[in-house]
Protein backbone atom coordinates (compact mmCIF):
# COMPACT_ATOMS: atom_id res chain seq x y z
CA UNK A 1 0.00 0.00 0.00
CA UNK A 2 1.45 3.28 -1.11
CA UNK A 3 1.54 6.01 1.51
CA UNK A 4 1.37 3.86 4.67
CA UNK A 5 4.46 5.37 6.31
CA UNK A 6 3.39 8.91 5.49
CA UNK A 7 -0.04 8.22 7.00
CA UNK A 8 1.49 6.63 10.08
CA UNK A 9 3.56 9.78 10.69
CA UNK A 10 0.53 12.06 10.17
CA UNK A 11 -1.62 10.00 12.56
CA UNK A 12 1.04 9.80 15.29
CA UNK A 13 1.64 13.56 14.98
CA UNK A 14 -2.09 14.21 15.45
CA UNK A 15 -2.23 11.91 18.48
CA UNK A 16 0.90 13.45 20.00
CA UNK A 17 -0.38 17.01 19.68
CA UNK A 18 -4.16 16.80 20.08
CA UNK A 19 -4.88 14.19 22.75
CA UNK A 20 -5.76 15.54 26.20
CA UNK A 21 -3.20 14.97 28.94
CA UNK A 22 -6.12 13.58 31.01
CA UNK A 23 -6.12 10.50 28.77
CA UNK A 24 -3.76 8.45 30.91
CA UNK A 25 -4.83 5.23 29.14
CA UNK A 26 -6.03 6.36 25.70
CA UNK A 27 -2.87 8.35 25.00
CA UNK A 28 -0.49 7.88 22.10
CA UNK A 29 1.36 5.27 24.19
CA UNK A 30 -1.70 2.98 23.95
CA UNK A 31 -1.73 3.32 20.17
CA UNK A 32 2.01 2.60 19.94
CA UNK A 33 1.62 -0.39 22.27
CA UNK A 34 -1.28 -1.67 20.14
CA UNK A 35 0.79 -1.21 16.97
CA UNK A 36 3.65 -3.22 18.49
CA UNK A 37 1.19 -5.85 19.73
CA UNK A 38 -0.31 -6.00 16.24
CA UNK A 39 3.03 -7.30 14.95
CA UNK A 40 2.85 -10.20 17.43
CA UNK A 41 -0.62 -11.14 16.18
CA UNK A 42 0.42 -10.84 12.55
CA UNK A 43 3.12 -13.48 13.13
CA UNK A 44 0.40 -15.93 14.20
CA UNK A 45 -2.10 -15.26 11.40
CA UNK A 46 -1.68 -15.69 7.67
CA UNK A 47 -2.47 -12.26 6.28
CA UNK A 48 -1.29 -10.56 3.09
CA UNK A 49 1.02 -7.55 3.30
CA UNK A 50 -1.81 -5.36 2.05
CA UNK A 51 -4.21 -6.59 4.75
CA UNK A 52 -1.46 -6.17 7.38
CA UNK A 53 -1.14 -2.49 6.41
CA UNK A 54 -4.92 -2.04 6.56
CA UNK A 55 -4.87 -3.61 10.03
CA UNK A 56 -2.02 -1.37 11.16
CA UNK A 57 -3.86 1.70 9.88
CA UNK A 58 -6.95 0.55 11.77
CA UNK A 59 -4.86 0.23 14.92
CA UNK A 60 -3.31 3.66 14.40
CA UNK A 61 -6.72 5.27 13.87
CA UNK A 62 -8.93 3.33 16.28
CA UNK A 63 -8.74 5.92 19.10
CA UNK A 64 -8.08 9.10 17.10
CA UNK A 65 -11.64 10.20 17.92
CA UNK A 66 -10.40 10.92 21.46
CA UNK A 67 -8.78 14.03 19.97
CA UNK A 68 -12.31 15.45 19.77
CA UNK A 69 -14.56 13.54 22.19
CA UNK A 70 -14.68 10.87 24.89
CA UNK A 71 -18.25 9.92 23.94
CA UNK A 72 -18.71 7.44 21.09
CA UNK A 73 -15.10 7.95 20.14
CA UNK A 74 -15.16 5.01 17.70
CA UNK A 75 -17.71 6.78 15.51
CA UNK A 76 -15.65 9.99 15.61
CA UNK A 77 -12.50 7.95 14.89
CA UNK A 78 -14.16 6.50 11.78
CA UNK A 79 -15.15 10.01 10.62
CA UNK A 80 -11.63 11.37 11.12
CA UNK A 81 -10.19 8.28 9.43
CA UNK A 82 -12.45 8.74 6.40
CA UNK A 83 -11.19 12.29 5.92
CA UNK A 84 -7.51 11.44 6.48
CA UNK A 85 -7.60 8.36 4.29
CA UNK A 86 -9.40 10.22 1.48
CA UNK A 87 -6.86 13.04 1.62
CA UNK A 88 -4.10 10.47 1.24
CA UNK A 89 -5.51 8.58 -1.73
CA UNK A 90 -6.72 5.42 0.02
CA UNK A 91 -9.33 3.56 -2.05
CA UNK A 92 -12.98 3.39 -1.01
CA UNK A 93 -12.66 -0.38 -0.53
CA UNK A 94 -9.67 -0.02 1.79
CA UNK A 95 -11.32 2.87 3.66
CA UNK A 96 -14.35 0.67 4.25
CA UNK A 97 -12.19 -2.10 5.73
CA UNK A 98 -10.32 0.33 8.00
CA UNK A 99 -13.53 1.98 9.20
CA UNK A 100 -14.95 -1.48 9.95
CA UNK A 101 -11.84 -2.24 11.99
CA UNK A 102 -12.23 0.95 14.01
CA UNK A 103 -15.93 0.41 14.69
CA UNK A 104 -15.37 -3.23 15.70
CA UNK A 105 -13.39 -2.07 18.76
CA UNK A 106 -16.54 -0.60 20.35
CA UNK A 107 -17.46 -2.40 23.57
CA UNK A 108 -19.06 -4.91 23.55
CA UNK A 109 -16.87 -6.07 20.69
CA UNK A 110 -18.61 -7.96 17.89
CA UNK A 111 -15.99 -8.53 15.18
CA UNK A 112 -17.05 -10.25 11.99
CA UNK A 113 -13.87 -10.66 9.94
CA UNK A 114 -10.45 -12.06 10.85
CA UNK A 115 -8.94 -8.56 10.72
CA UNK A 116 -11.67 -7.26 13.04
CA UNK A 117 -11.03 -10.15 15.44
CA UNK A 118 -7.33 -9.33 15.47
CA UNK A 119 -7.78 -5.60 16.13
CA UNK A 120 -10.23 -6.34 18.96
CA UNK A 121 -7.74 -8.70 20.60
CA UNK A 122 -4.86 -6.29 20.00
CA UNK A 123 -6.81 -3.43 21.58
CA UNK A 124 -7.47 -5.39 24.79
CA UNK A 125 -4.38 -7.60 24.72
CA UNK A 126 -3.20 -6.20 28.07
CA UNK A 127 -6.09 -7.94 29.86
CA UNK A 128 -4.04 -11.14 29.63
CA UNK A 129 -0.53 -9.76 30.03
CA UNK A 130 1.88 -9.31 32.91
CA UNK A 131 1.54 -5.51 32.68
CA UNK A 132 -2.21 -5.68 33.35
CA UNK A 133 -2.08 -3.78 36.65
CA UNK A 134 0.11 -0.98 35.36
CA UNK A 135 -2.13 -0.45 32.35
CA UNK A 136 -5.41 -0.84 34.23
CA UNK A 137 -4.15 1.75 36.71
CA UNK A 138 -3.69 4.16 33.78
CA UNK A 139 -7.34 3.58 32.86
CA UNK A 140 -8.41 4.18 36.47
CA UNK A 141 -6.43 7.46 36.49
CA UNK A 142 -8.13 8.47 33.24
CA UNK A 143 -11.60 7.69 34.59
CA UNK A 144 -10.80 9.74 37.72
CA UNK A 145 -9.57 12.67 35.60
CA UNK A 146 -12.78 12.50 33.54
CA UNK A 147 -14.94 12.35 36.72
CA UNK A 148 -16.37 8.97 35.76
CA UNK A 149 -15.14 6.94 38.74
CA UNK A 150 -12.98 7.66 41.76
CA UNK A 151 -13.33 4.74 44.18
CA UNK A 152 -10.64 2.06 43.78
CA UNK A 153 -12.86 -0.70 45.20
CA UNK A 154 -15.62 0.19 42.72
CA UNK A 155 -12.96 0.19 39.99
CA UNK A 156 -11.87 -3.34 40.88
CA UNK A 157 -15.48 -4.55 40.89
CA UNK A 158 -15.97 -2.95 37.47
CA UNK A 159 -12.82 -4.64 36.20
CA UNK A 160 -14.05 -8.04 37.37
CA UNK A 161 -17.35 -7.58 35.53
CA UNK A 162 -15.53 -6.38 32.42
CA UNK A 163 -12.98 -9.20 32.43
CA UNK A 164 -15.68 -11.83 32.97
CA UNK A 165 -17.79 -10.44 30.11
CA UNK A 166 -14.83 -10.04 27.74
CA UNK A 167 -14.03 -12.67 25.11
CA UNK A 168 -10.88 -13.02 23.06
CA UNK A 169 -11.51 -13.83 19.39
CA UNK A 170 -8.28 -15.21 17.90
CA UNK A 171 -6.62 -18.54 18.61
CA UNK A 172 -3.44 -16.73 19.65
CA UNK A 173 -5.22 -14.66 22.31
CA UNK A 174 -7.35 -17.57 23.52
CA UNK A 175 -4.23 -19.68 24.05
CA UNK A 176 -1.80 -16.97 25.19
CA UNK A 177 -3.87 -14.28 26.90
CA UNK A 178 -6.98 -15.97 28.31
CA UNK A 179 -5.08 -17.97 31.01
CA UNK A 180 -3.45 -14.79 32.38
CA UNK A 181 -6.78 -12.97 32.22
CA UNK A 182 -8.32 -15.74 34.35
CA UNK A 183 -5.56 -15.22 36.92
CA UNK A 184 -6.30 -11.47 37.01
CA UNK A 185 -9.99 -12.21 37.67
CA UNK A 186 -9.10 -14.48 40.60
CA UNK A 187 -6.65 -11.91 42.00
CA UNK A 188 -9.15 -9.07 41.73
CA UNK A 189 -11.85 -11.16 43.41
CA UNK A 190 -9.51 -11.68 46.37
CA UNK A 191 -8.90 -7.91 46.53
CA UNK A 192 -12.60 -7.05 46.74
CA UNK A 193 -13.59 -10.24 48.58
Amino acid sequence: MKGYYKLRKIILDILNTKLSKDLHYHGVHHTVDALNTCSVYLKHNKISNHEAKLLRLGVLLHDIGFTETTKEHEKKSAEIADKLLSENGISEEDKSVIEGLILSTKIPQQPKTLLEKIICDVDLDYLGRADFYAISNQLFQELKALDVLDDFDDWNKLQIRFLEAHTYHTEFAIQNRQPEKELRIAELKKLVG
